[in-house]
């Protein structure tokens, strides 16, 4: 794989400023998904349109409660302990499984994964409901990738370190060799190895692999049937710069053939640009809803986006967050037909805030609501054709109906 992984780097967060949509529970050894840029920001001023404000489904238990977990890092602090520990424990302690504690190198090595290259192995992992660290996305041509490490397989150790109720950036910097105050240890370079003991089935393996400097492409646009069969757009992640690539395929595809987009295995990414893309399909109009401590908010398309050029939207499981968000809003919208198999359902939404140690709290607020007020979170999105295998053989059959495909 080639190009730029287009991440941008964040400026400096304030605390309030700046919106996230997050998936802790899926990282990358090179990126994280399901961030929200600060230009996010601006659309915490445009409130949702009436009729669509929903409250939370979510009791108020499920979320970690900020002040307790500020106060308990700052009572850390001024015992000389970890901050971020302390904090962390009573995210634990709360039963939200989508906030997450970062320490300040953490947090340090995320934006430098946010710049599009990064040293690693090629692995996006996520935390299952018992605790178990499991393989989300391999990136090809990586190390993992050469190991013949799949998505499924269960990640055990790291470096002979358990990962079991590990929070997953923890798992995630042991991965790329980044030490706990974010320092460079030797380990983390290029070239160096990582053991990983693992998990498929019955069968129990370990797979040393070296780290080495990665990126990833976020868009790939090719025509799996030729100059005469619709475009595929296969979207990986939503970094900087994805909304623009995709409107770029969009300009290209024949409106008589039509277009796949991929979201197979999207774990989602910045929002600013999931927002982006659906405005390359819409011309105008309302994306999601979301509220933040009950105040409602809505994110809306930009106009002049193509509503002509027959679509088709393929999702499975593996489809999180931000792409969740993008495929309802384009099946509400009536503007796709989303195919393929139920998503994973994650729409709940992080607010970060820097802690008095310098780590980084994102702590859930609350949770987006697809254009028709459809609950993301817990729920999925629910394809309008439920096909398992041979999703995108009947992706195609269906796109010639509309108009487009050979």
């Amino acid at each position: 794989m080639s190009g730029p992984c287009a991440y941008d780097r964040p400026r400096r967060i304030r605390r309030g400023a700046a919106l996230t949509l997050f998936l802790s529970g899926v990282l990358a050894t090179g990126a994280v998904t399901g961030t929200w840029s600060d230009a996010a920001a601006g659309a915490e001023g445009r409130p949702a349109p009436h009729g669509r404000a929903a409250k939370a489904h979510a009791p108020a238990s499920a979320f970690a409660d900020r002040e307790a977990v500020e106060r308990a890092a700052a009572e850390a602090a001024e015992d000389g302990k970890s901050g971020a520990e302390a904090a962390a424990d009573v995210v634990s302690r709360s039963g939200d499984r989508w906030s997450t504690i970062y320490t300040p190198g953490q947090f340090e090595d995320f934006q430098e994964q946010l710049g599009g290259a990064y040293v690693g192995v090629g692995l996006w992992v996520r935390q299952t409901a018992g605790g178990r660290i499991e393989v989300s996305r391999v990136q090809s041509g990586s190390p993992a990738g050469r190991a013949g490490i799949a998505p499924g397989d269960r990640l055990r150790a790291v470096d002979g370190r358990g990962t079991e109720h590990t929070p997953v950036t923890e798992v995630v910097s042991r991965l790329r060799g980044v030490a706990p105050d974010g320092s460079r240890a030797s380990a983390a370079a290029a070239g160096t190895p990582v053991a990983l003991a693992l998990q498929r089935g019955a069968r129990h393996w370990t797979a040393t692999v070296h780290r080495t400097r990665l990126r990833c492409r976020n868009v790939v646009v090719d025509h799996p049937e030729g100059a005469r069969g619709p475009t595929r757009v296969k979207v990986a992640a939503f970094a900087k710069g994805t909304g623009e690539a995709v409107r770029r395929a969009v300009r290209r595809a024949s409106p008589d053939r039509g277009l796949l987009l991929d979201l197979r295995g999207n774990t989602g990414g910045l929002v600013t640009e999931a927002t982006a893309t659906a405005s390359a399909f819409l011309d105008g109009g309302l994306v999601a809803t979301y509220d933040v401590r009950g105040s409602q908010r809505a994110l809306y398309a930009e106009r002049g986006g193509d509503t002509r050029v027959p679509l088709v939207v393929l999702v499975d499981g593996g489809t999180m967050s931000a792409a969740e968000l993008l495929a309802g809003a384009l099946q509400d919208r009536g503007r796709a037909v989303v195919i393929g198999s139920p998503t994973f359902g994650k729409g709940s939404v992080q607010m970060p805030s820097t802690l008095p140690d310098g780590s980084v709290a994102e702590l859930t607020v609350g949770h987006y609501r697809t254009p028709a007020g459809r609950t993301v979170d817990g729920a999925g999105i629910t394809p309008d054709l439920v096909v398992g295998r041979g999703a995108e053989k009947r992706a195609r059959t269906v796109l010639s109906g509309l108009g487009g495909g050979a």
